[in-house]
């Protein structure tokens, strides 16, 4: 039976050359009750952007016919970039004249074509698949029509309704419109409202209306949930036949005050010889899921968990995420465990992985550990005393297992998170930095070095196998970086060649300063982003060699599959031929999808989390706040507050002098004052405006912001 890696590695070939339907049937030898099968597969193929169909219905590679396929990211503008699905690929610029009708998220195919200072453009020569068949909007009434402004302005259109296919909409509502006819060079798409939300102002609209656009999961279908009810809540005596009993060991879970699905627990003992034996025990999902059963098949659409301000959307139901897979004290818990044997400079001895039923003590949260290890709170010492030593243990590991981390040259970027605190009406009443302290870096130091042993295991059993990678940064954003950092003062080490060890040198030499925020921000933007993939590769951030993603099977579809592969392997001893030639078949799909997903998952946690912002500063209008400045453009600069908030002040909030922009140096100059204003100064603003819709603050400088003399040059 023909398979796509077979049709795949036959176009490969430097003979190839584009052939028919009828030459392939021919080339392949395909039966006759086959070649319904083979056309089906050539098509799906085709879909998929991995083959390509001229208009001489010849079948080819894209890359082999100067075409690349890829999603188009719009721009309010017209314009877009094809985003590259291989690292050794750079986006693409389309203009508007080259799009064609794509919309923002299509997946398309362009030609390459030469474009302005000898680079490659890209022109849509084919919509594979359309993103947007429904938008999420705003209704503007006009006496015989309307239009839906959509909320993701990166779609580039408004949208046409006839009066017909306004349903009930009134002016100002939010809408979900069908799109009936797309866009082309004349004209812009025309569509039909089909689900009316509510006002644009209700309680929990932004995040209802931020849902239905980015299309996230809602319910869960009746027969997952039938599934999920069928799952016994509790263990019984023959589940645990076959498994390490470690419910006598002191397991603990570490977890944010308000999470539920509580994946991984840990355990600490210090042997006679000084070493560690850690323990890091992960909830046994795949016991409870099985293979392509309905959980799964959900479980793997929806790809991971979705964590927005005051919502989750779960990857599985509350039976299994919040109950029999949620690691809750004092009831037996089924899991996969590494425990491992690490001596007294982080390294790994001796380990083993096996399944096993534990029965963790307490639920701990950060907040409680932190003021056992740093503030020695007397009453948190007193409830919590049976486990001080086990969490001084646990904080002497984890520093051990971090300064080994960093010796090879991982990064460690300081970002706090930002924390929104919402009320009964999902309005944000408080927002906040939270920083990281030794009991995140506990749990954190402890599932990597858990994810690199179980990587490394694997790998060298040569099965297929999930993987986390991490390629190295793109050329031409290290060079922006190194000239950014030339403006402060700093460059990096050894550059154009660069390796983990040379970034993390920078983040060390500007720690505690003022533009330590501001360098580890612009230096993640650097790096790539990282993805799941089929095959081992270097990941960069860590300076691993190997990696992997297995502590949390509740809300990552990827390390539920890496478990199931654990079990397989335990139970069998190896995989079978088949089974191990469907694995590498299907892996290298399942990780893009996870990687897509994730992807999908972090764009809406940050818009959510920019719209709660937007909606926090709106009462703070002419209220003062401290800033630093994150951004200096030719229109003027970004200004990142206190609170984690991002503001702008235009150059014409800049009343006291007309300045220019120097793109040298990254600064902007008065003509006649010479004040500047660089990267990583502080300042003081005031709050000038605020759209929740364009999530966009207009600030203005305090008066006493700077002093009346102002900086001078100093270059």
């Amino acid at each position: 039976m023909t398979s796509r890696e077979r049709i795949l590695e036959y176009m490969r070939k430097d003979a190839y050359r584009p052939m028919t339907e009828g030459e392939l049937l021919a080339a392949f030898a395909i039966k006759k009750g086959e070649i319904r099968r083979f056309k089906r597969l050539l098509r799906e193929m085709e879909q998929e952007g991995l083959i390509y169909q001229t208009r001489a219905a010849r079948f080819g590679l894209p890359e082999k016919m100067n075409l690349r396929v890829g999603n188009l990211q719009g721009h309010p503008r017209g314009y877009g970039f094809v985003l590259s699905e291989r690292p050794e690929n750079k986006d693409v610029y389309v203009s508007a004249s080259n799009m064609h009708g794509a919309m923002h998220g299509d997946r398309v195919v362009i030609r390459l074509i030469p474009g302005r200072n000898g680079k490659k453009e890209g022109e849509v020569v084919k919509i594979l698949r359309r993103a947007n068949r429904e938008i999420v909007g705003t209704f503007q009434k006009q006496r015989h029509y309307g239009f839906v402004i959509p909320d993701e302005e990166r779609i580039g259109y408004d949208v046409f309704v006839p009066r017909s296919g306004r349903l009930e909409a009134k002016d100002g509502y939010k809408v979900v419109v069908e799109i009936t006819a797309w866009p082309d060079k004349r004209r812009g798409p025309e569509g039909k409202v089909i689900e009316v939300l509510g006002p644009s102002n209700a309680p929990g609209m932004d995040i209802i209306s931020l849902c239905r656009r980015y299309d996230l999961p809602g319910d869960f279908p009746q027969d997952v949930e039938e599934e999920a009810q069928r799952i016994p809540a509790e263990i019984s005596p023959g589940e645990i036949k076959g498994r390490r009993d470690l419910r006598d060991w002191t397991i603990v879970t570490i977890d944010g005050e308000d999470a539920k699905d509580l994946d991984d627990a840990v355990s600490i003992e210090v042997l006679p010889n000084g070493n560690f034996r850690l323990g890091v025990h992960i909830a046994d999902v795949s016991y409870y899921v099985q293979e392509d059963s309905a959980l799964d098949k959900e479980a793997r659409e929806r790809g991971n968990s979705f964590y927005l301000p005051g919502t989750v959307i779960p990857m599985l139901p509350e039976r299994l995420s919040n109950g029999i897979c949620s690691l809750n004290p004092r009831v037996d818990r089924l899991t996969i465990s590494v425990v491992m044997d690490i001596d007294g400079k982080g390294n790994v001895k001796k380990y083993e992985i096996f399944p096993s039923v534990i029965r963790t003590c307490e639920r701990m949260t950060y907040t409680a550990v932190r003021r056992i290890l740093v503030d020695q709170d007397p009453e948190i010492v007193r409830r919590y005393h049976y486990l001080v030593d086990t969490f001084r243990s646990m904080e002497r590991l984890a520093l051990i297992l971090r300064s080994r981390r960093l010796k090879r040259g991982a990064i460690d970027f300081n970002l706090p998170e930002a924390k929104v605190e919402l009320n009964e009406e999902g309005r944000p009443v408080n927002l906040y930095r939270v920083e990281r302290t030794i009991a995140e870096q506990i749990i954190e130091e402890f599932m990597l070095v858990t994810n690199e042993t179980v990587a490394a295991h694997f790998y060298n059993l040569g099965v297929p196998f999930l993987y986390r990678v991490h390629e190295k940064p793109d050329a031409e954003k290290l060079a922006g970086l190194q000239e950014l950092l030339n403006t402060l003062g700093y460059k990096i080490p050894g550059f154009p060649k660069v390796r983990p060890w040379s970034l993390q040198k920078v983040l060390e030499q500007v720690q505690g300063k003022k533009e330590e925020r501001l360098v580890n921000a612009v230096m993640l933007r650097t790096m790539q982003q990282a993805r799941y993939a089929s095959e081992r590769l270097e990941h960069f951030g860590l300076a691993a060699e190997y990696y992997t993603h297995f502590t949390s099977p509740i809300r990552r579809y990827s390390d539920l599959v890496v478990h199931r592969i654990i079990r397989e392997i335990w139970r069998d001893g190896m995989l079978r031929d088949k089974r191990e030639q469907y694995l590498k078949g299907i892996l290298s799909r399942i990780a893009q999808h996870c990687s897509d997903q994730e992807r999908l998952a972090m764009e809406a946690e940050r818009e959510a989390m920019d719209i709660k912002k937007a909606i926090f500063m709106q009462d703070k209008i002419g209220e003062e706040f401290s800033g630093i400045i994150s951004g200096v453009t030719a229109f003027g600069m970004f200004v990142e507050l206190e609170n984690t908030v991002e503001g702008m002040v235009t150059l014409t909030n800049l009343t006291d002098d007309y300045y220019d922009y120097d793109d040298k140096h990254y600064c902007l100059v008065g003509q006649r004052t010479g004040r500047v204003f660089r990267l990583g100064d502080e300042v003081r603003v005031r709050v000038l405006r605020v759209s929740v819709d364009d999530r966009q603050i207009e600030l203005g400088l305090a008066q006493h912001s700077v002093d009346n003399k102002g900086f001078k040059r100093s270059f």
